[in-house]
């Protein structure tokens, strides 16, 4: 995984993939597989979402895990909160009531950084990752959860459409990855919009996938 690419990225302000409100199949899918608040969710490669928000007003503790130290100064920014910020080995702790992120190599991050995890929220963070990661980032995601159940977003698309990221991934990849740990459930099946769609232009095949791991 190139980390000086996604580097590169914040700091170029290229974040086409980042959404200016919650995503609507976390809002409308949450609640099928979540305990109730005040579960503990993670959410791996998070960037500056603004799911973040959402799920706190919902009254969840939310944890993270994010490469870009601009991306989580913005966060928390946003979320109108001076974050406490300390060392933790190689990564760097930021928090604030019920939310903290690791900022660092989410590789880096350990289940004992972590703590309990009662939900993974991947909303675009398998879909980042080139082929040759994906099983170890999925291995790591298990482990660092403790097997906690997932909600998966993510992109089918004709991958000779588009380079990516974000890339296509499939059932197939799904459970290549995840399937001797979870059971696999797909929850719903839209046709992708926005910028994205206008990148794929070229591909038949252009949808944004949600997905129950449990």
């Amino acid at each position: 995984m190139d980390l000086q690419y996604w580097h590169d990225k914040w700091e170029q302000d290229d974040i086409g993939f980042h959404e200016a409100d919650a995503n609507p199949n976390l809002v409308a899918h949450l609640h099928k597989v979540a305990p109730a608040a005040p579960a503990r969710v993670f959410v791996p490669l998070c960037g500056k979402t603004r799911d973040i928000a959402w799920l706190l007003a919902q009254g969840y503790h939310v944890v993270g895990a994010e490469l870009s130290l601009r991306a989580i100064t913005d966060l928390f920014r946003d979320l109108g909160v001076a974050p406490q910020m300390t060392r933790h080995g190689p990564l760097t702790r930021m928090a604030a009531a019920n939310v903290t992120i690791f900022v660092g190599d989410i590789f880096d991050v350990t289940p004992q950084d972590l703590g309990a995890v009662d939900l993974v929220y991947d909303r675009a963070a398998l879909v980042a990752l080139p082929h040759d990661v994906r099983g170890q980032y999925a291995a790591h995601v298990h482990a660092l959860a403790k097997a906690a159940p997932q909600l998966l977003l993510c992109f089918e698309y004709e991958q000779s459409a588009m380079k990516g990221p974000p890339f296509s991934v499939d059932i197939a990849e799904i459970n290549r990855v995840y399937g001797m740990h979870y059971a696999v459930t797909a929850l719903s099946r839209k046709a992708i919009s926005g910028p994205l769609k206008t990148r794929l232009r070229g591909s038949k095949l252009a949808d944004q996938t949600t997905w129950h791991l449990a």
